[in-house]
């Protein structure tokens, strides 16, 4: 669930945003607006990763949000296979788990292969794994369709039929209108 109410985030003297209420319990909150308007500061304070400044918000706890932001926040020195078995340890997550995502997203094949040589949608799709991989009860993704072929943006649109909660950041809001239950948009 996502409780908020006059939340606010500044960096300084200037504001980021001001006065966001959100009371979600299920479906996909779609943030949509011009670069640098704030959403992804917002989607960071929603997953926990920045403090706001003003307000009051209620969210799963850490442990239970995944988040995707504009890089896939892998390791290009590790191997996929390596990458996911890392994470799987610091979220206790059965080793199974990391095969099993790895297969399901078209990795695989690729799995002892270090990810300096994935192309930036494999990267895309590792990032995304490596989200879901203790089973987040919230998904906070940050324009996740980047360098995602149409294999890979079918796998993303599976993901999101999953019953959680999603938070998506995009520029293409016409791809995700359907599946949000809430929107909100930065000027």
């Amino acid at each position: 669930m996502i409780r908020v109410h006059g939340l606010g985030k500044r960096f300084d003297d200037r504001r980021v945003f001001a006065g966001v209420d959100l009371d979600l319990a299920d479906g996909l909150l779609l943030v949509t607006g011009p670069n640098g308007s704030g959403k992804t500061t917002l989607l960071r304070v929603l997953a926990r990763l920045a403090a706001p400044s003003a307000g009051t918000l209620e969210l799963p706890p850490r442990e239970r949000i995944g988040y995707l932001g504009h890089s896939p926040n892998v390791y290009r020195e590790l191997t996929a296979l390596e990458n996911l078995t890392l994470f799987a340890r610091l979220y206790r997550v059965e080793r199974e788990r990391v095969g099993m995502l790895l297969e399901r997203f078209g990795l695989w094949e690729v799995r002892n292969e270090r990810v300096s040589t994935f192309s930036r949608g494999m990267q895309q799709r590792l990032g995304l794994c490596r989200a879901l991989l203790h089973d987040p009860s919230l998904l906070v993704l940050d324009e996740p369709t980047n360098a995602l072929d149409v294999q890979g943006l079918e796998l993303l649109d599976a993901v999101l039929d999953e019953p959680r909660l999603h938070v998506v950041a995009t520029h293409d809001a016409t791809r995700f209108d359907a599946r949000a239950t809430e929107r909100l948009v930065f000027a």
